[in-house]
């Protein structure tokens, strides 16, 4: 892989028109602030144009030299730490603005102080620079870009300054600052720190620890602990900071170097550095309580070398880089925190870090040559060494894509990989480049060449050889030249890089395969950052940098589509974020009347995947006979699945049979029989369809649809169609239809409801009318499934659609593929019809003639025991109990809920021939006890009413019930239960046999 691609980053340049050499500068919202040197004690302010142009905006003096500055965007202020009698102080500049409007009046304030009505009104026209004491001399400063927060770094602790809008009146607000939080670490002097929506990032000459401050609840039993604070557990590791008195027992000549650390997450709290957290906030009841989450501690070891130490082997340019969530129209002024990156520097190799929800090392950068100082930027990050301004490619928006959406990287997404190997986008020439800093699309430069440089850079290339000699020579009358240079330079815009890298990756399109795609890669997450950018909404180049998104899709795809790499499956997901259809994608990588082209596998994968979806893209005759043959030339087992596509429409019918018929001679199948089968009826030739048809039995065919159900039923907008395969098959062979349907149900290649709307469409019924067809899918289901969620709806359906027949009078439109006895014989959920059911039937009813069948299959799944009557009720509410078929499924429905006294009574009541059939059936076990105690009492009541008018309750009375009595009862209780006026001819046959039996036994 190409490791320096020498693209052009930098544009224009522009030098600041700075009065005094700059010894400390940094970038506020759309200023830079430049603090001279020792000499002048000043800040000079310019506003950054466009273009990098300057202009000045005034300056004002400081209480001495400028030690260290920085400004928040958040609240608008400047910080520094100043120096003045030995002594450093630290200042916040506020309101520094008004000078541009030409006032000079300035107000010195301690922090916290209170400001009466009358004082603070004159701020508004005023600079008004905040003094904020110190117990020890401050070090290092940063402020939190998120919220404005101050940290500052002093020995062996941390000081937080939170910051605050004091609401003066309507017209006024103030900001002040209130010391919150002091973080106590031991044997800890700060070179450098970093402060971001709560997290802590500090550096010695060699170590690091990034630290993040949690909320906990405050409740009684760990308030004491927050007020005091929460320290590192007191086990080592290798390498630990050795004691004070271990220090003082050093011999001189011998230096201890400590060994590299590495701990991350939950293992960094093994660093043995204990931190003690106290909080300095006046006590109220929003008091927040901290503790301390270690997220990070890197030790390394000094360069070492034959010739010794490296003294100059030390840690630089600390940075915490927040990324934010993608902006969108409704939550552009809300931006939420996304990833967080950590970035620190040795001075030949810098560390970027992931610390969001895992803390990771994502890339690291070897410099060419030694670093005076980086800045790391959400696109790049710039670097500068003794005669270079270098820029790296950084992996910030890929590491962010992947927090903002954890699914990035599937069918649909894609993004390049965090892991992807960093380069070197340009090393520009510099001379003596000092200090960097960035901001928007600009980065600061400050250069201070030696004398020797100066000189040398006049004299030709071949006298450096006698560089010293002529530097000597000449230092005397150089020494007045002034040897710094404030730069501001410009950097291109996203979108000229992104075409600069896109028509520089073509260089390697058939050289280096890899370096085209990294190239490409780079050029994307270019993009992908800049659209990540809060300001991004609001940019100018917003609807170029969209379509540079969706191109930069399309050239990765080609790459993956025309190379043969181990990733080839991203050409799918590339593809799809382009935007292009198939047959956009096709003319790019279809050559014309090229019969040896040959695809990759990328290529033939999105077209697979494509092609097996449900789109509404149709493909034009030329293109679908082009794909045929791109599948017969590198994957012909696929060619029946993307005959089946609704993109292949438009295909010539012949053509593919043509096709198909030389794949069948290699591997013949069902899938393959069927789509010939299919393209015959396209074509008409339905001796062909019926030649295919006859090649296989009708179960294994039904088993094929499942390999390729969309011979049967294809997606349109999301619905389901059915093809004209399954018109033909409605008329011609609806049992093999319906099979096919239950075999795709049970593979999971259909839903439910969607059967539901494939029959409905199918047999163009109405939404609530239900066809034949669907009755007798639902029918031939409940003879295979085997889950009850499943079972439990279509005994409910079938239900629902027998009860409607009969209460309607309702013949089905078509012949029932099968009859109430095929059912009984095939399904278990179809129960043998009851005698005393045949027998209340018996009774001819003119009414039941039309519906015979669909009465005999509802009484038939009411014998058996699948369906849940409870739930059955409302559905069999329809049929009264005025006919027979009314009276079967009261009696039945009472039986299934235990209600066997209800049931006789409404037997006796509307047809008691069937009581004692009912009895015999149903009266067993526990409640035979109804025969003597229900049942023979009514049948004697009845007779003796009705005398021997009625036979059927005289024989049923003598034959049956008494039979049954006699031999359950003891003597005594059947002699009770007799009618007093009884005849006694009548019982006295039944009375013998109980009393002979009480003799046997």
């Amino acid at each position: 892989m190409v490791q320096l691609y020498n693209l052009h980053p930098f544009g224009s340049q522009r030098v600041v028109p700075c009065k005094q050499e700059p010894a400390h500068f940094c970038c506020g919202q759309d200023v830079l602030f430049v603090a001279s040197t020792a000499a002048s004690c000043r800040v000079e302010v310019f506003a950054v144009r466009e273009q990098g142009r300057c202009e000045a905006l005034g300056s004002f003096a400081t209480l001495g030299p400028v030690l260290r500055m920085a400004h928040s965007s958040a609240g608008d202020y400047l910080v520094t730490i100043e120096e003045k009698s030995k002594a450093t102080f630290l200042r916040a500049y506020m309101n520094w603005r008004c000078m541009s409007a030409g006032s000079s009046r300035v107000c010195v304030r301690m922090v916290g102080h209170k400001m009466e009505e009358s004082y603070s009104e004159t701020l508004k026209e005023q600079m008004s620079v905040v003094e904020m004491p110190l117990s020890d001399p401050p070090l290092c400063i940063s402020c939190c870009p998120v919220n404005g927060d101050l940290l500052v770094g002093c020995k062996n602790k941390l000081v937080i300054f939170c910051l605050k809008y004091l609401v003066i009146n309507q017209n006024l607000t103030v900001l002040d600052f209130e010391r919150s939080l002091i973080l106590h670490i031991d044997n800890l002097i700060p070179a450098e720190v970093a402060f971001c929506a709560r997290h802590i990032a500090v550096t010695t000459e060699l170590d690091v620890l990034i630290l993040k401050l949690e909320l906990v609840q405050r409740s009684a039993d760990r308030t004491e602990q927050c007020a005091q604070g929460v320290s590192a557990p007191e086990k080592a590791v290798d390498g630990g900071n050795p004691s004070t008195h271990t220090l003082q027992l050093e011999l001189d000549e011998f230096i201890i170097c400590q060994k590299p650390v590495e701990l991350l997450g939950e293992e960094s709290k093994l660093c043995e550095i204990p931190i003690t957290l106290e909080s300095t906030e006046l006590p109220t009841e929003d008091t927040k309580r901290f503790q301390v989450q270690y997220l990070l501690f890197r030790r390394f070891a000094p360069d070492q070398s034959p010739f010794g130490f490296c003294e100059e082997t030390k840690l630089h340019s600390l940075q915490l880089l927040p990324v934010y969530q993608t902006a969108y129209e409704e939550t552009e002024n809300k931006r939420k925190l996304l990833s967080l990156f950590c970035f620190f520097s040795l001075p030949h190799a810098g560390y970027l870090y992931s610390i969001g929800k895992l803390v990771e090392l994502i890339s690291t950068y070897q410099y060419s040559e030694k670093s005076e100082q980086a800045v790391l930027t959400p696109q790049f990050l710039h670097v500068i060494t003794s005669q270079n301004l270098q820029c790296f490619t950084v992996r910030c928006s890929a590491a962010a894509a992947r927090d903002e959406d954890p699914n990035v990287d599937t069918m649909v997404k894609a993004c390049p990989p965090v892991t992807l190997d960093v380069c070197t986008l340009r090393m520009q020439l510099f001379i003596g480049p000092r200090a960097i800093c960035h901001f928007k699309n600009h980065i600061i430069l400050l250069t201070k060449a030696d004398t020797e440089d100066i000189t040398e850079r006049r004299k030709p290339t071949r006298r450096m050889l006698s560089r010293k000699a002529d530097s000597i020579k000449s230092r005397t009358s150089s020494e007045s030249e002034p040897g710094w240079n404030l730069y501001i330079i410009n950097t291109v815009s996203t979108i000229q890089l992104y075409r600069e890298m896109v028509d520089y990756s073509r260089t390697y399109e058939n050289v280096k395969t890899e370096s085209c795609i990294h190239l490409l890669s780079e050029a994307h997450l270019l993009v992908r950052a800049a659209i990540m950018d809060p300001h991004f909404l609001k940019s100018d180049e917003k609807e170029d940098l969209l379509r540079a998104f969706r191109e930069s899709c399309a050239f990765l795809g080609d790459c993956y589509s025309r190379f043969d790499t181990k990733d080839y499956h991203l050409a799918l997901p590339y593809y799809r974020m382009s935007g292009l259809s198939m047959t956009e994608v096709l003319k790019r990588l279809v050559s014309e009347g090229d019969e040896i082209q040959t695809y990759e596998r990328g290529f033939i994968f999105y077209l697979t995947h494509s092609l097996n979806e449900d789109s509404n893209e149709e493909l034009s005759k030329e293109s679908g006979n082009k794909v045929l043959q791109i599948f017969y030339l590198a994957d012909p087992v696929q060619l029946p699945h993307i005959l089946c596509s609704p993109c292949m429409r438009n295909v010539c019918p012949l053509t593919a049979v043509k096709y198909l018929q030389k794949v069948e001679k290699m591997m013949p199948s069902v899938v393959l029989t069927l789509t010939k089968a299919f393209l015959a009826l396209k074509m008409g030739d339905l001796t062909m369809y019926e030649h295919e048809m006859d090649s296989y039995k009708e179960t294994t065919l039904a088993c094929g649809f499942i390999g390729q159900p969309r011979l049967l039923q294809q997606r349109k907008e999301g619905i389901v169609m059915p093809t004209e395969f399954a018109v033909h098959l409605k008329e011609m062979q609806p049992g093999l239809l319906v099979a096919a349907t239950v075999a795709l149900h049970e593979n999971s290649k259909i839903e439910l409801e969607e059967a539901d709307t494939f029959f409905k469409m199918l047999c163009s019924s109405s939404e609530n009318a239900i066809p034949q067809l669907l009755v007798d899918f639902w029918e031939a289901l409940l003879v295979v499934s085997s889950r009850e969620e499943i079972l439990q709806e279509l005994l409910l359906r079938v239900t629902s659609q027998y009860v409607w027949r009969i209460s309607k009078k309702q013949l089905p439109e078509t012949k029932p593929l099968k009859t109430t006895e095929d059912l009984i014989n095939s399904c278990s959920h179809f129960g043998l019809i009851f005698p005393w059911v045949t027998s209340i039937m018996s009774v001819e009813c003119s009414s039941d003639k039309d519906c015979r069948e669909d009465i005999s299959r509802l009484q038939s799944l009411l014998c058996s025991q699948s369906i849940n009557i409870a739930s059955a009720l409302p559905v069999l509410e329809p049929l009264t109990e005025a006919d027979n078929v009314g009276l079967t499924i009261r009696v039945l429905c009472n039986t299934h809920l235990g209600k066997y006294e209800e049931a006789i009574d409404q037997l006796l009541k509307r047809c008691p021939d069937a009581a004692v059939f009912y009895a015999q059936h149903e009266l067993k076990g526990d409640n035979q006890a109804l025969w003597w105690n229900k049942l023979l009492p009514e049948l004697c009541e009845r007779t003796r009413l009705t005398g021997n008018d009625c036979p059927v309750l005289v024989s049923s009375l003598k034959a049956e019930t008494l039979s049954v009595v006699a031999m359950e009862l003891e003597l005594r209780d059947f002699l009770s239960l007799l009618p007093e006026d009884g005849t006694a001819a009548f019982f006295l046959p039944h009375l013998l046999h109980c009393s002979q039996r009480k003799l046997l036994t």
